[in-house]
């Protein structure tokens, strides 16, 4: 099994590479817009955690202010990483390129580079792995993907505990067959309405709960990139 595994994660970054080279002109055309639309800052860039909890550096389109965290505030979100109906934080295009999934694209650098493959557990961020439970932790035990089983199976629409499950059973059942469903399941789904609100008790809840020693730590800058724009957390994430 672990030469299959190691064979489709070199198929994932020639993919990936493919279809950068084919979308480059779609990248382009985004980046342009994100500069004229909203200023400088075209890309969000935030430390995940990645296989077994190694941190790396995600990428995303900037689809919220820069002042998100400060914003947050204001509107009293009790949730760091939640979002609220009509989100102000969200920008003109940043909404357009949530709806569309275009948001993600950069991610396929991140598959060059073998930080993720194209299907897995999406990368969470730091300082909630530093509180996962080992039945958490499990979904760290395959590279995170741009899309997963628990994004075909209710995306959005489902809190923190069912994903955390949706993701046990794919790693437990994992297989190229598997991904290739996936993969075909996210094309025929691709453009996502509004995400439904939702009050995520555990995110709440950790959020409040004492720091825990963590095997991966951030560094200064990371913690600088969280608190950035750390309602930027996509819950399709």
């Amino acid at each position: 099994m672990d030469l299959v595994r190691n064979l489709w994660n070199l198929a994932n970054r020639l993919a990936a590479a493919v279809m950068l080279t084919l979308l480059a002109p779609v990248v382009l055309a985004v980046a342009v817009w994100i500069r004229i639309a909203d200023g400088r800052g075209v890309l969000f860039v935030q430390d995940r955690a990645g296989k077994d909890g190694v941190p790396f550096r995600m990428l995303k389109f900037r689809s919220m202010v820069h002042d998100s965290v400060a914003l947050s505030a204001q509107l009293g979100i009790d949730d760091p990483f939640g979002l609220v109906e009509n989100d102000p934080r969200i920008t003109a295009c940043g909404r357009f390129l949530r709806r569309t999934s275009l948001d993600e694209l950069p991610q396929l650098i991140n598959v060059v580079r073998g930080d993720m493959n194209l299907v897995g557990p999406r990368p969470d961020v730091l300082p909630q792995v530093a509180n996962y439970s080992a039945q958490d932790a499990r979904r760290l035990e395959v590279k995170p993907g741009i899309t997963g089983w628990a994004q075909v199976n209710g995306r959005d629409d489902i809190d923190w505990p069912t994903r955390f499950k949706l993701d046990r059973w794919y790693v437990d059942n994992w297989s190229p067959a598997l991904d290739l469903r996936i993969l075909w399941r996210t094309a025929l789904t691709v453009q996502r309405g509004e995400p439904p609100v939702h009050v995520d008790t555990l995110n709440i809840e950790r959020s409040g709960a004492p720091e825990l020693e963590r095997s991966g730590a951030p560094g200064e800058d990371t913690v600088v990139i969280v608190r950035a724009e750390a309602a930027d957390y996509d819950r399709a994430a």
